[in-house]
């Protein structure tokens, strides 16, 4: 068996993302309650027996640090690890990552050093399940330098991912990233009725797109990457290496999301609550790992629940409607208050006595909802403290708004950022 070794990409600004990414880095944000967006793929490395992953970081780390650190810890006797190569000035280098192919390049000593055969590189922001064993054999089948995740998708995603044409043996010959003009388009559209003998189901998706997944031979990554100073796989390090070497596509076609913007990230979390979503966290015999927390269960008070995930150690109060919603860990959430379409984050930690006399003492609400708050379509972000009769609802149907002092309206979802306070009786 080749010896492979994970690279999980965790460093960009995730400004799509932001207020989500204010504080935090895009693989640290908490998703479907409990979990967050790192566990994705450490989970599915872990599951296809890859067990030795770095973590490369570099904006807003602290809590990805703190994450990682107090999740994943094997074994000592089976050589697991799940290790953080955080970006730093060396002698060589003194600014920060340029790019994903920059971010690889300059780690090359931390994890060359045990002579691996296969290095897999990873996004740290997406959400899938994928057993890596069966990309590894595509790879070693058919001798590939280099192979990449392919996902048929339609045209309007296209436009947003790296497209790639393929010959019938699978080898990729030409690459396109974000192709944006109809001619760039139609150079690498895939006749349907191919990829239906490929195995799969077009449906309206002539176009393969590249997953961000990619899988190198070591030393010719090293080599690559030595003789260029390209600082993008997608833009630079591709399209080169495709023109000169075998570059094979591994097929896909499960669920896959890219966590990009604050709708894809608003939808990926209320499609959690349908009776059949199209990814499931109790799917039992790939468990998605994260965090364990010593939490007590939920206390739920007369309260009227609807196709809604209701994470550990919150507390519902009488009256309550949630319906089509996420409730993440410690949610306070006070009587007669309304949630729909929502991911209320929850919280870090439970307000004390002394807490709440403090509350008092300075005249602000608690963290959690208080009474009577209407919620719909929204996202709520960790320790947020928002008052009695509040109401988030975005009447006007703002699409994107400028960032004011409480809220900020993205893809027609209003996210009230970690730790803010929203005084009583306010109307968003």
């Amino acid at each position: 068996m080749p010896r492979v070794i994970s690279l999980i990409l965790g460093g960009g600004r995730g400004t799509r993302l932001f207020p989500l990414t204010k504080s935090r880095s895009k693989p640290a944000v908490p998703i479907a309650g409990k979990y967050r967006l790192i566990d994705i793929p450490v989970s599915n490395c872990i599951h296809s027996g890859l067990q030795q992953i770095f973590v490369l970081t570099q904006f807003n780390s602290v809590s990805l640090h703190r994450h990682i650190y107090n999740t994943y810890k094997f074994d000592p006797f089976n050589g697991g690890f799940v290790e953080i190569l955080a970006a730093q000035q060396t002698m060589q280098y003194e600014s920060w990552y340029q790019g994903t192919a920059d971010a690889v390049r300059r780690n090359i000593p931390h994890y060359m050093d045990r002579n691996y055969d296969l290095v897999l590189i990873l996004s740290g922001d997406q959400l899938y399940r994928m057993n890596f064993q069966d990309m590894i054999r595509t790879h070693l089948e058919n001798k590939a330098l280099v192979t990449i995740a392919a996902l048929p998708v339609a045209e309007a995603e296209a436009r947003a991912c790296g497209i790639m044409r393929i010959q019938a043996d699978g080898r990729i010959i030409d690459f396109e990233e974000k192709p944006k003009t109809q001619e760039k388009l139609n150079r690498v559209r895939t006749d349907p009725s191919w990829l239906e003998r490929l195995g799969l189901k077009a449906e309206g998706r002539p176009y393969l797109a590249s997953m961000g997944i990619y899988l190198f031979n070591a030393r010719a990554l090293i080599e690559i990457l030595e003789a260029s100073d390209a600082t993008d796989f997608g833009h630079e390090i591709l399209p080169q290496t495709i023109a000169r070497e075998r570059v094979q596509a591994h097929l896909f076609d499960g669920y896959w999301e890219d966590i990009g913007t604050v709708g894809a990230f608003h939808q990926a979390n209320i499609d959690l609550t349908r009776d059949h979503p199209s990814f499931d966290f109790t799917y039992g015999e790939q468990p998605v790992f994260t965090r364990p927390r010593y939490l007590p269960c939920s206390k739920v008070a007369g309260a009227t629940i609807k196709d809604s995930l209701i994470s550990d150690g919150c507390v519902i109060g009488k009256g309550a409607v949630i319906e089509n919603s996420v409730i993440g860990v410690r949610s306070i959430i006070g009587e007669g208050v309304t949630i729909r379409d929502s991911y209320v984050m929850g919280t870090d930690f439970y307000e004390q006595q002394r807490h709440l006399d403090e509350n008092q003492r300075l005249g602000r609400p608690r963290v959690g909802i208080a009474a009577g708050s209407v919620i719909e379509r929204a996202i709520v972000d960790k320790d947020v403290r928002i008052g009695k009769g509040v109401r988030i609802l975005n009447d006007t149907g703002i699409v994107d708004s400028d960032e004011m002092p409480t809220h900020v309206i993205r893809d027609g979802v209003t996210v009230i950022p970690k730790g803010m306070i929203l005084r009583e009786g306010l109307t968003i």
